[in-house]
């Protein structure tokens, strides 16, 4: 005998519904914004809070960049013009105030590039003909010293041969090579771009090499596999690996330049903004001097400004979430 056996609809539903719970019902405003809150009202609510709370945010930032990236600069300039004027009285006239400073700069930048013979040329001639000199030693010092630093990185028995051999010349003080340099080349020009050749060289060698050497072991074990030429090895691997290193060296490299050139200039003459200091410094007018100054300090902080941004833009960073 079949029995036949019948089941409830309560059977079938689920067990929110047999305990006598209401289910909740989606709601597709819900679903598609995401809103995580059960009611409208307090999405809406949240919709009519938020702009205040992201402009709030938005001023504390304003504020934070206002307090940590303007006022620390400006607190140390003024700090900077306050031990000025306070040395400039205390030496009366030797030390010129920064107001007359100041006058003397309008003057000068007022028509920077005159030319009235070749001793007698404004700072921008000179700040120009200093530039064009680290360009070219600088120039120079790239075109050696960053295949060199491949070598040396890449081979180590070139490791080994030259590592004595810089590790002795390196910290020689470039001024001293200028005399090599007059013997050599027999004329003021050459013997400043030598010096500033062979203070430029040492930062790009030794930067491009410690690059070679960190690149990771297990590159050079897929170029072997893939049997690799030499030629594909240094443009595929290595160089977008060591580019980092390179830049800091190239970066280096002309910020030492540009200390180099000032004192080289002091001593050969000619035109350029070493020259130019040391020709009013025997005309005793300590404003010019202290201009100089500033000018040298501010090409010094753009030409670095602008190889930070070169290396940033060639360096692999983690993306922080």
């Amino acid at each position: 005998m079949v029995s036949a056996v019948f089941h409830s609809p309560l059977d079938a539903a689920t067990p929110a519904a047999r305990s006598g719970d209401k289910p909740r019902e989606a709601s597709a405003t819900h679903l598609i914004a995401g809103d995580a809150h059960p009611t409208g009202a307090t999405a809406q609510n949240d919709m009519k809070n938020s702009p205040p709370a992201a402009a709030a945010a938005k001023s504390s930032r304003d504020a934070s960049w206002l307090w940590l990236g303007v006022l620390p600069p400006l607190l140390g300039l003024g700090l900077l013009l306050l031990v000025w004027e306070l040395v400039s009285m205390g030496t009366g006239a030797s030390i010129p105030s920064p107001k007359d400073t100041f006058r003397q700069a309008v003057e000068i930048f007022s028509d920077p590039f005159y030319s009235k013979g070749p001793n007698d040329q404004g700072i921008g001639w000179n700040v120009l003909s200093s530039l064009k000199r680290v360009a070219m030693g600088f120039g120079l010092a790239a075109v050696v010293g960053i295949p060199v630093g491949f070598m040396i990185g890449r081979f180590g028995f070139l490791s080994r041969m030259f590592n004595p051999l810089i590790s002795l010349l390196r910290p020689v003080s470039p001024l001293a090579w200028l005399p090599i340099g007059l013997l050599v080349f027999k004329g003021a020009d050459p013997a400043a771009i030598w010096t500033i050749f062979i203070c430029s060289i040492w930062p790009m060698i030794i930067n491009t090499a410690v690059g070679v050497q960190r690149v990771p072991q297990d590159y050079m074990n897929v170029a072997r596999v893939l049997n690799l030429s030499e030629w594909k090895i240094v443009t595929k691997i290595l160089f977008p690996a060591v580019l980092p290193y390179m830049l800091t060296g190239v970066r280096l490299a002309v910020g030492t330049a540009w200390l180099v050139i000032v004192a080289a200039e002091m001593l050969t003459g000619g035109v350029g903004i070493g020259f130019w200091v040391w020709d009013e410094w025997n005309n005793l007018n300590v404003k010019n001097i202290i201009i100089a100054i500033f000018v040298i300090g501010i090409v010094g902080l753009v030409l670095e400004f602008a190889l930070i941004k070169i290396a940033t833009a060639f360096t692999f960073e983690e993306v922080k979430s």
